[in-house]
């Protein structure tokens, strides 16, 4: 589990990040911030292919474990092995875990026990911290 960015292969400073991310991109992934429900036209594609890391391009999931979880945001059951890293988010006056690109650090969204089977996992995250790479 990763607590700092000093931990992450993908080293870049806040202008870096800036000059290489749009200013929405930026907010969600370097300063933890959540789009709006409902924006995010990942939220609906079910095109078979791989969601990878809109900051550094790291696979996070497949498309076989999205489903619609119905809250506006992409939402999978399981990510791909190593692909991410969770901290412990005690914002907004509760605790949840917060999940992270484990190569860059960039934050992706959370991660909460009502999904579905098999792993009863619901990573909801923020459509603006993934790129959609179509299966070719």
């Amino acid at each position: 589990m990763a607590t700092s960015e000093n931990q992450y292969e993908i080293q870049k400073t806040e202008q870096e990040w800036k000059e290489t991310l749009s200013p929405e991109e930026f907010r969600v992934l370097r300063k933890h911030g959540t789009e709006r429900a409902g924006t995010s036209p990942l939220d609906k594609n079910y095109e078979d292919g791989t969601y990878v890391c809109a900051g550094c391009g790291q696979p996070l999931f497949t498309s076989e474990t999205k489903f619609n979880s119905g809250t506006g945001w992409p939402s999978f059951y399981k990510p791909i092995e190593g692909a991410i890293d969770t901290t412990t988010d005690r914002s907004l006056f509760m605790t949840r875990t917060e999940v992270h690109c484990s190569r860059c650090g960039g934050h992706l969204g959370h991660v909460f026990s009502d999904g579905p089977q098999p792993t009863g996992q619901r990573y909801c995250m923020n459509g603006v911290s993934l790129d959609f790479a179509p299966k070719k």
